[in-house]
């Protein structure tokens, strides 16, 4: 039997941990993807996100940014009353501003990837935590910083360092778990 990190218990979370969660991830649409995600999940858990995941992206376009910083008045109060997400006003506008200062950063900088991944000087951050994972780290604190700098929300260091987790910027699979020797 393989050996996970503790919090990796039931179908869903197995497979998110086995084939997701911590691999590096350079494509910009999945990368605002999770950035998105992320912000909706401040304040609940995890895998009340990763439930809703498949109707998050059918509600915001698969995440297409464009589409997205384009949502009016009318397609944010639709998505309000739509029970497949987290009805949340905050969060459900943070994610037409974030598209937007999305768009703004892949014009300053060719792409969103190349820009998020300098807070780790564009490689992996191999940790090798026992047993604690830490919620912040001042990588995330300098990317939170930075992000609502640029008019991101929903952009705090917790938030940021779970997005650096999932997004493979740090490898925190503890030293127990058999992905961490993989994603090494």
């Amino acid at each position: 039997m393989k050996q996970r990190c503790g919090w990796a218990s039931g179908e869903q979370y197995i497979a998110y941990h086995d084939e997701e969660w911590g691999v590096p991830l350079h494509d910009d649409r999945a990368l605002f993807e999770f950035l998105i995600l992320e912000g909706a999940q401040a304040g609940l858990s995890w895998s009340t996100i990763l439930k809703k995941r498949e109707n998050y992206r059918k509600a915001f376009d698969r995440f297409d940014a464009k589409k997205i910083a384009r949502y009016g008045d009318d397609r944010v109060a639709a998505l309000l009353s739509n029970e497949g997400i987290v009805r949340n006003l905050l969060k459900v506008n943070a994610a037409v501003t974030n598209a937007k200062a999305f768009l703004a950063v892949q014009k300053e900088f060719g792409t969103f990837d190349a820009y998020i991944w300098s807070f780790t000087g564009s490689k992996t951050l191999q940790n090798r935590w026992k047993d604690r994972v830490p919620a912040s780290t001042p990588e995330s604190d300098a990317m939170s910083k930075a992000l609502r700098k640029r008019g991101f929300t929903f952009v705090g260091s917790t938030i940021c360092y779970a997005f650096m987790q999932a997004t493979g910027m740090v490898n925190d699979h503890l030293v127990t778990c058999f992905r961490h020797k993989e994603l090494s």
